[in-house]
């Protein structure tokens, strides 16, 4: 079962548990236990919904599959280089920011730095 801290610099940290193989995105987990992510077009093509992932250290890195709009998005934001990508597709390591509308989590203990709903980022 994913665990996953949303931490924010405003909003105290709120731990919640996903349901083991649960494939709604890391914005749907956080809007449906009342964390509000910042967010726009829910399609990967905004990056208003932008999150940095923080493993936590002895647990088990995962990266599941970046979607094309993704990686074009981040790449935009200059969050991710080829490198990374190349990364998280050949080796399964997985990118240090990614969007909260695409991410899905896996069986992984992670920490989700995000900027709230009219904040500025």
């Amino acid at each position: 079962m994913p665990i996953v801290t949303f931490r924010s610099p405003t909003v105290k940290d709120k731990r919640v548990y996903a349901v083991a193989g649960d494939t709604s995105t890391i914005l749907a987990v956080a809007r449906s236990n009342g964390v509000k992510i910042a967010y726009d077009c829910q399609e990967g093509e905004c990056g208003s919904c932008l999150i940095q992932i923080e493993y936590v250290i002895g647990k088990p890195r995962m990266a599941i599959a970046l979607t094309d709009r993704e990686k074009t998005k981040l790449q935009d934001l200059g969050k991710i280089t080829k490198e990374q990508i190349t990364e998280a597709e050949i080796n399964d390591i997985a990118p240090p920011f990614r969007l909260a509308c695409q991410f899905i989590a896996r069986e992984e203990e992670i920490i989700i730095h995000y900027v709230e709903e009219g904040a500025a980022a």
